[in-house]
């Protein structure tokens, strides 16, 4: 039994089946294996400041030179000081410079099936044309533009033109309420907000301008709107605040130099839920997250210049920042974006893109990958998937069994996977396989970039020992690093300096297995202490899904008067009818794959389980359900509210 006070958490998982890089993958790889991944590894940890410099010097285009790689003082860091760049510059004009004017940049399909490609230099017109726009609406730089729109080429060429100008961009996704639209645009003190009439959504239009109306009646520093027109339906325009996007472009010059900014200037905000009910906006800068986007991109995904790749995170996300527009227009890639739903007109939908488009890298989440198991082999099967060569899973951590789902149907037994563990803080991947590198194993994230220095400690600060759980640090800087919370740096340094002084507090549990892999067990208040036992949410929930029936769990405690807490979890069947039976049946499942101790206490089947918007389960709406409270903190980012009054018992 471990030590409940120590911080440790008890792994009960076991995962050995591993999978080495295939001879043919590596043969042409960036880093083609584990001994030059090494050598890098311990290149970077040994001189980083030499490593970076010469780095940012070959990778990005400085207007005027950096005097100082990286400066630290205490939880304040510096990287690039008194150099001057710009994000949109490095992703548009170095690539034309280079000759690739006429590389395609970005292939869009809208969810009706319309289509459109733009080049580098296309893309290049666009983002000047928008970015005199906003010029003329008198965003200077500095000011903080909001952006609540599609998954349309305009969400990026906006992103794009903010950075050009110096303006700070802060995305939100379009399925937010007006309430915490309004919430953000005043924490921001936003001066425009960019939208559209609506979207497209499973066949239906999704009115956008309704809601950006309702938002602005309480967003007072939004003195602009402007509206672009994607499904031509019916909306209100106000005199003196709104213009349509073709209208106000129409007339804009296609020349606008990119403003030289600061290595530290802020680039975007980006929210994200807090516990406290407040979100809070995560500031990322320039220099160091241009580069860490870039360099990330081309080492995870083994980028080549014949790709085409998919990302289909949405830009109201960081991975949508990160790995939609940032990192691979930044290293010269052609990319695909998707407007809409993956099972409209049918489950087919992305195995449709990957085959018409010829994907070869696709990057999506676990939770999109279950729903695929849950829909069925049939959709797959219609399909020629063999111009994949590399997947990749974002958002949350991977149970084995979908793992090896994805390896095999999806990636023909040949694609190798990058589980990518990052957050909206770090700016950008942290720890993933190298896929010509590292021998993968189903869950796992295997080993951290060059640069990234994690160390796991239990509670008392102390390293833990192998297979071991603790809590997740980051000991060293990194360029892509956040660099606090908008206007609430006592906030930022609580929440992820306080705890580890020194180190970056990620929220994350994590292991280290005797092979030096990292394992993520959930965030730090997903663990159940169980008689003692701190049992991971993630090893519960894996150990439930490996279940033939089962297409999805959720893993929460609930307050026990024996145990200190009992396991809840809430299960989605596949197409199995849920009973009393069905319920012995999991339970003895569980006994059977990692013991008596992990077996649940209630077992609740459900149509689905609260997400966020992003994909990612809401445990700690779960928690509050099982333990029978209403439900408390911030809900802004729940999918869909339905689903939590299921849960409830408010809906029959």
């Amino acid at each position: 039994m471990s030590d409940s006070n120590s911080g440790q958490i008890d792994n009960v998982m076991r995962e050995d089946r591993i999978f080495p890089p295939h001879s043919s993958f590596s043969e042409r790889a960036v880093i083609d294996s584990m001994e030059e991944y090494q050598r890098l590894y311990d290149r970077v940890k040994s001189d980083p400041e030499a490593y970076w410099e010469a780095e940012a010097k070959s990778e990005l285009h400085w207007f005027e030179p950096f005097d100082s790689v990286l400066k630290k003082d205490g939880i304040n860091v510096e990287w690039f000081g008194g150099g001057k760049t710009n994000i949109c510059y490095n992703c548009l004009d170095r690539n034309i410079d280079a000759g690739h004017a006429d590389r395609t940049a970005i292939i869009w399909e809208g969810e009706p099936g319309d289509t459109r490609t733009l080049t580098y230099r296309e893309l290049h017109a666009e983002v000047c044309r928008f970015a005199n726009v906003l010029k003329g609406l008198g965003v200077e730089p500095g000011d903080v533009v909001s952006i609540y729109m599609p998954m349309t080429p305009e969400l990026a060429i906006a992103m794009l033109a903010c950075v050009r100008i110096g303006a700070i961009h802060s995305v939100i996704f379009a399925g937010f309420s007006a309430e915490a639209i309004a919430d953000r645009n005043n924490d921001a003190s936003a001066k425009v907000q960019l939208t559209a009439d609506g979207l497209w959504r499973r066949g239906k239009v999704i009115p956008l301008k309704e809601t950006i109306d309702i938002a602005l009646e309480k967003s007072p520093t939004v003195k602009h709107c402007v509206v672009l027109k994607r499904v031509n339906n019916d909306c209100k325009m106000v005199e003196g605040r709104d213009r349509w996007w073709h209208e106000a472009a129409a007339d804009a010059s296609e020349n606008c130099d990119a403003t030289p900014l600061d290595s530290e200037a802020t680039s975007f905000i980006l929210y994200t839920s807090g516990s406290t009910g407040k979100p809070k906006g995560i500031r990322h800068t320039t220099a160091g997250y241009n580069l860490w986007a870039k360099k990330t991109f081309q080492w995870v995904f083994d980028w080549r210049p014949d790709d085409i790749y998919w990302c289909t995170a949405d830009c109201g996300w960081i991975t949508g920042h990160s790995y939609v527009v940032y990192g691979p227009l930044a290293a010269g890639a052609t990319m695909l974006m998707y407007e809409g739903a993956p099972n409209f007109p049918a489950e087919n939908r992305f195995w449709d893109l990957v085959e018409k488009y010829k994907v070869s890298i696709l990057y999506t989440a676990p939770t999109a990958i279950r729903a695929f198991v849950k829909w069925g082999d049939e959709h797959v099967d219609k399909h020629d998937l063999s111009s994949l060569r590399l997947l990749g899973t974002v958002g949350e951590g991977i149970n084995p069994d979908t793992w090896m789902w994805y390896h095999e149907k999806i990636g023909g037994g040949r694609c190798p996977i990058v589980d990518t563990w990052w957050q909206t803080e770090t700016g950008g991947i942290m720890m993933s396989p190298l896929p010509g590198a590292i021998p993968t194993k189903p869950g796992s994230c295997t080993k951290p970039l060059p640069g990234v220095m994690p160390v796991i400690v239990d509670e008392s600060l102390q390293p833990v020992g192998v297979n071991q759980g603790g809590m997740l640090c980051i000991a060293e800087p990194w360029p892509g690093m956040l660099r606090g919370i908008w206007g609430d740096d006592d906030r930022c340094k609580e929440q992820y300096w306080s705890t580890c002084p020194g180190k970056y507090l990620t929220g994350d549990n994590a292991r280290l297995d005797d092979d030096g892999y990292y394992w993520i067990m959930g965030r730090i208040d997903d663990v159940i202490n169980v008689s003692g036992h701190r049992l991971s949410t993630i090893e519960v929930e894996s150990a439930m899904v490996s279940h033939e029936n089962v297409a999805e769990c959720a893993a929460v405690g609930r307050p026990h008067d024996i145990k200190g807490q009992a396991i809840a979890v809430f299960i989605t069947l596949k197409d199995a009818e849920a009973s009393e039976a069905m319920r012995d049946a999991l339970r003895l499942h569980v006994r059977k794959e990692i013991g008596a101790l992990a077996v649940p206490d209630d077992i609740r089947f459900c149509e689905a389980v609260p997400k966020t918007r992003s994909g990612k389960i809401m445990r700690r709406l779960l928690r509050d359900i099982a333990a029978g409270r209403e439900a408390a903190g911030d809900t802004s980012t729940l999918e869909d509210f339905s689903v939590l009054a299921k849960l409830r018992g408010d809906e029959e």
